[in-house]
């Protein structure tokens, strides 16, 4: 069985948008949701139960209200169950 795992966004750097992948060992709840480098919260892009198995998510560089993000560095948080993974992402525009 493999780990909890969040794969890095391809492509990075990004311009305008990208595709996030990772794979879950067992059927839990995922929340996955994009970080600007001061920890503010950009946007959400899952919440809620998945199947195990591998996943992916696009995210088109909005935020929450549809708004492109500026160039710069970016997280992407993947929690699943009681485990996270983070990796870091480039916007360029």
């Amino acid at each position: 069985r493999l780990p909890l795992t969040l794969s890095q966004n391809v492509p990075n750097p990004f311009n305008p948008s990208t595709t996030i992948r990772f794979y879950l060992p067992e059927k839990c709840r995922v929340k996955v949701v994009v970080y600007d480098v001061s920890g503010r919260m950009i946007t959400s892009l899952a919440d809620g139960d998945r199947p195990a198995g591998h996943h992916s998510l696009a995210w088109n560089g909005r935020d929450n209200l549809g708004k492109p993000v500026a160039s710069g560095i970016y997280f992407c948080r993947l929690q699943a169950g009681k485990e996270m993974r983070s990796r870091k992402m480039i916007m360029i525009r």
